[in-house]
This record gives C-alpha cells, structure tokens and sequence, in this order.
C-alpha cells in the first residue's frame, strides 16, 4: 500500500459517480419529507427523537454549506438550528435550493483535493473525502429514522432503493 495520498485516477468511483449517488439519496429523501402530512412533518416524534422537519434542517445546515466551506475554504459554524422553513412547501424549497447548490459547488472540486484534511466546520477533522461520505451517512441514517415515523403513521414510504 502506498502512503502516497494523492490521486490523479479514481480507481473505484469518478467525481461525478459520486456526486450522482450523493443527489440520488438527496432525491429519495426529498420524497421521503414529501410523504409526510403537513401537521406530522413539524410535530410527530417518537421516544423523544427530533421531528422529521428538525432532521431535515440537519441535512440542509450540514450539506451545501458544508460543500461550499470545502471549495471555498471558509469555515463556519454549523447553523442547524437557525432559519428553519415552517411549511412543507418551504422546506422542499430550501431542499431544492440546497441541491442546485451542491451542483454549482461540486463543478469546482477538484478531485485532487479529496484526500485533503480539512476541519469541517471549524471543529470536525477529516478528509475531504471522509466528509462527503459523512455528509451521505448522515442523510441515510436521518431519512432511516424518517422511514419509522412514517410507518408509524401507517404511510408507506418511498422504495429505499428507488434513487435516480
């Protein structure tokens, strides 16, 4: 194995495979927020988790503010609980919103910058690499716990397999 951390070739994935399995799972979560009704969206908990619209304004702070620290190089503080949208209509907005800048960003990441070390957020070290892949892990895990409150409210959701 070599300590050469630099890579000029992908070997497994290309920037833009990633980036379309990134957007595949923003996809399926945005329907996943769909399937909620209005009311539940911003209220339903269970076993006192955070509601589906409090996990969604997770994602929202972590992912495109977190890409545009990466490829622009200026650190800020998480702002997860800050400017949350109150309506489904709203929340979907700021969602769409967010992808087409995750798009915008992504078109000036080099791949030579993923094995990077950065400190994402001002507080959280890392790759760039390991980032990103947090950034998906951290959706996935959210939109699981999306997947029981909407079986708890005898909905059933989206396909988790079902990505674009």
């Amino acid at each position: 194995m070599s300590s050469n951390t630099e890579i000029s070739t992908p070997s497994v994935i290309s920037s833009e495979e990633f980036l379309r399995h990134w957007q595949g799972h923003r996809h399926l979560t945005r329907r996943v927020i769909e399937a909620f009704p209005e009311k539940e969206l911003f209220s339903f908990s269970i076993g006192g988790m955070r509601t589906p619209s409090q996990l969604a304004h997770e994602l929202l702070a972590i992912a495109a503010p977190g890409l545009n620290e990466i490829v622009n190089g200026r650190t800020e503080k998480l702002q997860e609980h800050d400017n949350h949208a109150t309506t489904k209509t709203a929340l979907l907005a700021r969602w769409d919103e967010a992808t087409d800048q995750i798009n915008e960003y992504w078109k000036t990441l080099p791949l030579t910058r993923f094995h990077e070390e950065i400190l994402a957020f001002g507080q959280y070290p890392g790759s760039v690499i390991s980032s990103l892949l947090y950034f998906v892990d951290n959706e996935i895990h959210h939109r699981g716990q999306m997947y029981v409150y909407l079986r708890a409210l005898n909905i059933e959701p989206p396909a988790f397999w079902d990505r674009p």
